[in-house]
């Protein structure tokens, strides 16, 4: 959230690659496979929460603002599905 400071262009950026399954994940691998179970809970807790996002409707962010995300445009009511070919602007 911090990076929109810099404008939805990075805010986008910054929020989508904190969002991302990749990290937590490869956190928990490499957790795994060098012995240090301490780090473990902090992946898991990581991919629970971009789950919970996805949930509660908080994709992945389009740099047109915070509000476009990969799973519903602004205004839109969770549920609702953004057309094909829906151009951003």
């Amino acid at each position: 959230m911090l990076g929109y400071f810099a404008g939805p262009c990075w805010g986008a950026r910054t929020y989508n690659s904190i969002h991302a399954f990749v990290t937590p994940i490869t956190l928990a691998l490499s957790a795994l496979l060098l012995h240090q179970d301490k780090l473990l809970p902090y992946a898991l807790i990581w991919v629970n929460h971009i789950g919970v996002d996805r949930l509660l409707g908080y994709g992945l962010k389009y740099p047109a603002g915070f509000k476009w995300t990969h799973l519903r445009g602004p205004g839109a009511r969770l549920g609702d599905v953004i057309p094909a070919g829906q151009h951003l602007d």
